[in-house]
């Protein structure tokens, strides 16, 4: 298997199926086009992304990340990230191809993962970063290569019309199993662990995406993740590169841009909505993030997404 080939056929493929919608009739595929530079900021769930043309930087907290053409970008909890493509223009889009991590289907495959000493699973409580980045090496992209090719009509592959609905759970299940048994497996492994230290704070970051604009002591944080405080602070830190109250007010300022996208009008009142009880605070918290404030930042994304 040549990886350059494969490589090539992906994003060949993505190239021709990639709408503004990025949903695929592949349950959690996601095949995506992205023509500018301008910075995004989005909550990210666990995931993996594959990257065919183009490139993406990318800050979680402290924690800064680069990736490009055959390079894997992979998060393990939810994260508000923020950042911005490289190389990406209209006629040289960045191109992606991404999948979900779900705990239920990797915790499937730890049974025959633990059977494989050389993975290094021996610290599953072990807190590290929840974003990291891999190499695609030949055989997951050909894995990915596959999952693909049922996206084309039958009979422009020659294959068969239930390949889709027949081969892709197969062929995402063997995507996780290259992910678990490669570089990033370890990491990746954590979601599925009901113990580990991932799952512990993950359910910190569930309590923060649901009370996110109230106050929320540490504390209180502390005893969702089962944690002491100085355990819980420590590892949430590793995991997010952030603490809780800077994760909590990203949470907090993204939620903001989004309603007045939507196109609600009054900043105090969206202010409020999100939890914030000073406008002064609000406006200057968000133009310190977003460049802009709140008002001038979202005419200019609503013309934008007008075109």
């Amino acid at each position: 298997m040549d990886p350059a080939a494969l490589l090539e056929e992906i994003r060949q493929r993505v190239l021709r199926e990639a709408r503004p919608d990025p949903r695929t009739a592949i349950d959690g595929l996601l095949l995506s086009r992205h023509q500018t530079t301008e910075p995004d900021y989005q909550l990210t769930e666990p995931l993996f992304i594959l990257m065919a043309q183009g490139g993406k930087r990318l800050y979680a907290g402290s924690d800064l990340v680069e990736y490009g053409p055959g390079q894997c970008l992979v998060v393990t909890t939810t994260l508000p990230l923020s950042g911005h493509f490289i190389d990406a223009r209209p006629d040289h889009p960045a191109l992606a191809v991404t999948l979900p991590l779900r705990a239920a289907d990797i915790a499937s495959l730890l049974p025959d993962l633990g059977r494989l000493p050389a993975v290094g699973m021996r610290t599953p409580g072990a807190a590290e970063s929840a974003i990291g980045t891999l190499t695609a090496d030949a055989a997951l992209l050909d894995a990915v290569a596959r999952l693909l090719r049922p996206l084309d009509r039958p009979a422009q592959s020659g294959g068969h019309p239930g390949d889709a609905a027949v081969l892709a759970p197969m062929i995402r299940r063997e995507i996780l199993w290259r992910l678990l048994t490669g570089p990033a497996g370890p990491r990746i492994a954590r979601i599925g662990i009901a113990d580990s230290s991932l799952v512990h704070v993950s359910r910190a970051i569930a309590r923060i995406r649901e009370d996110y604009a109230r106050p929320i002591p540490v504390p209180g944080l502390a005893r969702t993740a089962g944690m002491s405080n100085s355990t819980f602070h420590r590892h949430f830190r590793a995991i997010t590169g952030m603490t809780p109250l800077q994760f909590q007010k990203l949470l907090q300022l993204q939620e903001a841009r989004s309603l007045l996208l939507a196109g609600a009008d009054d900043v105090t009142r969206v202010g409020q909505a999100v939890g914030y009880s000073s406008p002064t605070q609000f406006n200057r918290e968000y133009r310190r993030l977003f460049g802009a404030p709140p008002g001038r930042d979202a005419a200019s994304l609503r013309r934008v997404v007008s075109g």
